[in-house]
């Protein structure tokens, strides 16, 4: 401010309103997270807008997630508090994936969609959370982002559970599982295994569901975590 930089000034700001996420502030952050948004506009720095629209949307998830930790609710029965500040982090993401689609950043683009499907998913509208988890996997193979692409398996997984599509569910966890695999993740191929149990018993597949909980009793025990 001193020496007149506006965008250092912008992207201090940011950087202040990442950390005050982290500790939980986030009506502070959103304060510092606009502040970045609206220098990027006036300077018309469009890298540092969709930036800064991306972390306001990051703020409002984190605080939609920390209110709805302390309510333990199964997504889509959410409070009116809950569900706004889900809807403002939905509208956030939204605004920048226009913006770096404008921008062509792919990468970017592929970040979007993930964290749409997330919102989504928590308001309880699994067929949008699928929509957009599809667009992240494509986003995903076309870098060769194996992590990326893992977590899309197992969040489209998750979503078609709640549209009581356990078949497809199943299939879409045999991929986290072989990925998982493939990264070498012992902690998620555990979860994998958890969740195609529990999948193969809605299933009534019980004979698979105790092979797949057993695989992850094996691992959870390899790995020492009670």
């Amino acid at each position: 401010r001193t020496i007149g930089d506006r965008i250092g000034e912008a992207k201090a700001s940011g950087n202040l309103g990442n950390t005050l996420k982290i500790l939980g502030q986030f009506d502070e952050a959103v304060v510092c997270c606009q502040r970045h948004l609206d220098i990027s506009q006036e300077q018309g720095d469009k890298v540092g807008e969709a930036r800064a629209l991306y972390n306001i949307g990051n703020v409002y998830h984190a605080k939609g997630k920390h209110l709805s930790w302390n309510m333990a609710q199964d997504p889509g029965y959410l409070s009116q508090e809950v569900k706004e500040t889900l809807q403002k982090a939905s509208e956030y993401y939204e605004r920048n994936l226009s913006l770096v689609k404008e921008l062509g950043d792919r990468a970017a683009q592929g970040r979007a969609y993930g964290n749409l499907g997330n919102t989504q998913y928590l308001l309880g509208n699994f067929s949008e959370a699928i929509a957009f988890h599809k667009e992240r996997l494509a986003i995903a193979k076309e870098f060769g982002d194996k992590a990326a692409e893992r977590r899309a398996y197992s969040n489209l997984g998750n979503a078609h559970i709640f549209l009581g599509r356990f078949d497809i569910s199943a299939e879409y966890y045999k991929k986290t599982l072989q990925l998982s695999r493939q990264l070498q993740d012992q902690a998620v191929e555990a979860q994998a295994c958890y969740s195609l149990g529990n999948t193969y018993t809605l299933l009534q597949d019980y004979e698979k569901a105790i092979e797949y909980h057993l695989k992850h009793l094996v691992i959870a025990q390899e790995l020492g975590d009670r």
